[in-house]
């Protein structure tokens, strides 16, 4: 009974998919979850006599849970639209496409958000700033859009997984009982020859594809310099967004700091631009207040005489988030329902039984984390809860708290992003504009961590046990 509501959304999902293709998160996924939460309440209500109170405080209390990430994918929405048309964004692109030969793009582009991610310590900052940057230098080269989001990804999540400034590293580090240090020096143990395996294969798949794109590269050029004011001074905003950020300023004042910086730039470097998105005749300062506000909040299309380039310099805003934010208030009732009903709880305790050894423990922690992923649409719910549950497990059996945290960080973070519906996978393929099932092939450091993490408990590589 308590693996219906799963079956429900599984089914449901399945026909969206077959039916709606890459539309399927535009409402129908919204639909079905809001279906399985029905479900879920309903086996609730007469198979354990739960009023339906419980039940709503339950989904509120989830729903209220995510307005923090729901206001910075707002945030990052308009720095999407500021850091475009202000030309920021442009500039990065215009002077990456002369720098980076198309040879090596891929795993230089994994490895600069890895250094970026890892100093900051977050993956979303990073695909939202610099990786939007490097989708439209490796369009210009002529990678396929799978190739090099798949490389933005592997790079981001690397360095927020192992950044001490990462919130999901602290995360599980903090609810597992471990130091901070101890819990990155021993996920080393997995992540770098993941890291290692995924970068060979960015290295070697750059030099077997015929990506000349010499051509494009030109006409990208001539469309950027055409449009856009193209300066370097304008990468002062993105390094103050550094700055701040190593300061550790809370993300949303750091957003927000960013995009009204973008915003002063733009004014004064593309009024022209500006005023043309307004679409008020003789310019002025209705004019630019329009234009910005347009550009922070709403779509923008810039002709560029580039068709390829119009769609990457088109921007959606604050707008563009709100199907995305949509899905997450649907997958948190559905997370809501589950847990107030007690159902995840029941299938997890089936999943106990089966735990003999170190490997098959480690593989229910990752296989927990994981499930919780797609169930609940949450890396961080998906940590606390796999962690709570597995905690006295470990304990019981003598292992060091390390082996945990590192177990649930990979299979929690570095999956997340590869659920179409997890809020990780809704903001990267919304940010990025490549649909998370294009670009899930190519995250080979996401998908291989968790192998990893089995393999090594497997053959017993640093795994130590308390000394009693």
């Amino acid at each position: 009974m308590s693996f219906l509501p799963f079956l429900v959304l599984i089914v449901l999902i399945s026909c969206c998919v077959a039916v709606f293709g890459n539309a399927t998160l535009d409402g129908a996924s919204q639909v079905s979850l809001l279906v399985a939460s029905a479900v879920s309440v309903l086996v609730g209500h007469f198979s354990k006599r739960l009023t339906w109170e419980n039940l709503e405080r339950e989904i509120s209390d989830k729903i209220s849970s995510c307005a923090p990430a729901i206001i910075i994918l707002l945030l990052i929405g308009a720095i999407g639209g500021t850091w475009m048309v202000s030309g920021i964004v442009p500039t990065m692109i215009y002077y990456g496409m002369q720098i980076i030969r198309p040879e090596i793009f891929l795993v230089s582009s994994s490895l600069l958000c890895a250094l970026v991610s890892l100093m900051i310590g977050s993956s979303w900052t990073t695909v939202a700033t610099i990786g939007v940057a490097l989708m439209g230098i490796g369009k210009a080269h002529g990678f396929d859009d799978g190739w090099i989001a798949g490389s933005i990804i592997t790079g981001a999540y690397f360095g927020d997984k192992l950044s001490p400034l990462s919130d999901t590293t602290v995360l599980a580090s903090s609810v597992s009982g471990t130091p901070l240090f101890t819990h990155i020096r021993y996920m080393l143990y997995t992540t770098v020859p993941t890291f290692c395996i995924s970068l060979s294969v960015f290295l070697i798949a750059g030099f077997m594809m015929n990506v000349s794109g010499q051509g494009n590269v030109a006409e990208f050029m001539g469309g950027l310099e055409h449009t856009f004011v193209i300066s370097p001074w304008l990468l002062i905003v993105p390094v103050l967004t550094g700055v701040m950020i190593a300061r550790r300023w809370p993300s949303m004042v750091v957003l927000f700091l960013a995009i009204f910086l973008a915003a002063i730039v733009g004014l004064i470097v593309q009024p022209a631009l500006i005023h043309q998105i307004s679409g008020e005749s003789g310019g002025g300062l209705i004019a630019s207040y329009k234009g910005m506000m347009q550009v922070c909040y709403g779509s923008t299309d810039i002709d560029t005489g580039v068709p390829m380039l119009n769609e990457l310099v088109h921007t959606s805003g604050m707008g563009g988030m709100m199907p995305t934010i949509w899905l997450i208030i649907c997958a948190q009732t559905f997370g809501g329902a589950l847990t107030a009903t007690g159902q995840l709880q029941d299938l997890m305790r089936i999943v106990l039984r089966f735990v003999r050894g170190t490997a098959s423990l480690v593989a229910s922690t990752v296989g927990t984390s994981l499930f919780c992923n797609i169930a609940l649409a949450d890396q961080y719910l998906s940590i606390m809860l796999a962690s709570s549950m597995f905690k006295d497990s470990y304990l019981k059996r003598g292992y060091e708290s390390r082996l945990l945290s590192r177990s649930c960080e990979d299979g929690a973070t570095v999956t997340s992003v590869l659920v179409p519906w997890n809020t990780c996978g809704l903001t990267q393929s919304t940010v990025l504009g490549v649909a998370t099932l294009t670009y899930l092939p190519y995250c080979f450091f996401n998908y291989l961590s968790p192998l990893t993490s089995i393999v090594v408990a497997s053959i017993g590589w640093k795994i130590k046990r308390k000394c009693s």
